[in-house]
């Protein structure tokens, strides 16, 4: 509505004039304010406050929709979910705040399942009959990967978050990313090129399939299945984290590891290096400890192991039996010397008694000793010489050689 002023020039109204005059517009409209409309439940949240926010889809329309708490107490309607169809009856206005169309719903009736739905549960029937859910067929994630690869839109606010995880988490991994559309029609097939690229690369030991939150059309490329054909057939363990902890997509059922959002799924992918180091100091403070009680012990075996050898030690004895040995050194030499004295006496005593007996003293009165030349025998018998003899005269001042010449006679 535009109004012209004296020189024919246009003038504005306010945002406000035109919001007033567009709500007033519908209010006043009696077939907007009845009215029954059908569509498919996406994007669909309840608040803590009971009031549940939800976009009605058909085809490429959509329609805004508030169902309070109070009309769904009062109607006894039943718990919306994504991909259900509705009709839903209520009114249409303007919600001047965000400037669009709301339809207010005060009653709903469940038409069955909508079509998305639908061809999510037939989809995931299938594969779950060919065993792609099978916890049998689902590998342990490795503990500590070198190399992570991701597969998101290199846009997506979802790989900021997945990459600030990773590096807050585990600095020592390396990260590959495959870029890829997640929303739209080319989004499943670029999805699956990502992944069939990360396995021929080889190097990551763990794949994450992410992104952030949306409605179940945002989400729906991780419904299709040659993304869940991809997931399957991947060599390297795949972790799934598509949109918010109430999204399920069939890459969440086929994927090795279910994350609720992608920051959980970087979490899950890699262990948190905070308690590494809160367990190596706990194991440190308990090895310092062992130290010191082993080192106590040993100080008390190593006092008590020199208690028992300063017991059995023969430094005592061997001193005692020095000292006993300087004792019988002692008494050996006196009981020597004694024996040596007496040995002195007794051996003058008999020296006195050979001088006494010495033919030398009988030689010095005059007497001669006779002895045989040959062997130095006493002759004191006529009987042991014969002529021819040589004989030794011993006298007081020598010796005289003498021969027997005449015949011996006995006197």
């Amino acid at each position: 509505m535009l109004f012209q002023d004296s020189l024919g020039a246009p003038s504005a109204i306010s945002v406000s004039a035109l919001s007033l005059y567009l709500k007033e517009l519908l209010d006043t409209n009696d077939i907007l304010q009845n009215i029954w409309v059908h569509g498919e439940v996406s994007n669909c949240k309840t608040y803590p406050s009971g009031h549940c926010y939800f976009t009605l889809k058909e085809g490429e329309a959509q329609l805004s929709c508030v169902f309070f708490k109070q009309a769904r107490l009062r109607t006894a309607a039943p718990s919306l979910r994504d991909g259900m169809a509705l009709a839903v009856n209520g009114r249409i206005a303007f919600y001047e705040r965000d400037g669009k169309l709301q339809f207010y719903v005060n009653a709903v009736m469940s038409l069955g399942e909508g079509a998305l739905f639908r061809k999510f549960e037939q989809l995931k029937a299938r594969l779950e009959a060919e065993g792609l859910f099978d916890s049998e067929r689902k590998r342990p994630l490795p503990e500590q990967p070198a190399t992570i690869g991701i597969v998101t839109s290199l846009q997506a606010a979802a790989l900021r978050d997945m990459l600030r995880t990773l590096r807050n988490r585990y600095p020592l991994a390396q990260v590959i990313l495959a870029p890829a559309q997640v929303q739209g029609a080319e989004a499943p097939a670029s999805i699956a090129m990502a992944l069939d690229l990360l396995n021929e690369h080889g190097e990551a030991e763990v794949i994450i399939v992410g992104r952030g939150g949306g409605s179940i059309e945002e989400l729906w490329a991780f419904n299709e299945e040659i993304v869940a054909r991809a997931i399957a057939r991947s060599r390297i363990p795949v972790i799934s984290g598509v949109g918010h902890e109430t999204d399920f997509t069939i890459a969440d059922f086929v994927a090795d590891f279910r994350a609720s959002t992608p920051t959980a799924a970087a979490a899950a992918a890699v262990p948190d290096i905070t308690d590494w180091q809160i367990e190596l100091q706990e194991k440190q403070q308990l090895l310092t400890a062992l130290i010191i009680e082993r080192i106590e012990d040993c100080n008390v075996q190593v006092a008590q192991a020199l208690r028992e050898l300063q017991r059995v030690s023969p430094e005592g004895t061997i001193a005692q039996r020095r000292q006993q040995l300087d004792e019988c050194t002692e008494r050996l030499q006196t009981y020597m010397r004694h024996i040596i004295s007496l040995r002195v006496e007794r051996l003058r005593g008999v020296s006195l008694q050979l001088h006494s007996l010495s033919p030398l003293l009988t030689i010095a009165r005059g007497y001669a000793v006779v002895r045989q030349q040959r062997d130095h025998a006493v002759v004191t018998s006529t009987q042991q010489v014969q002529v021819g003899d040589t004989l030794t005269i011993q006298v007081q001042d020598g010796q005289i050689a003498a021969q027997v010449r005449d015949s011996v006679e006995k006197i």
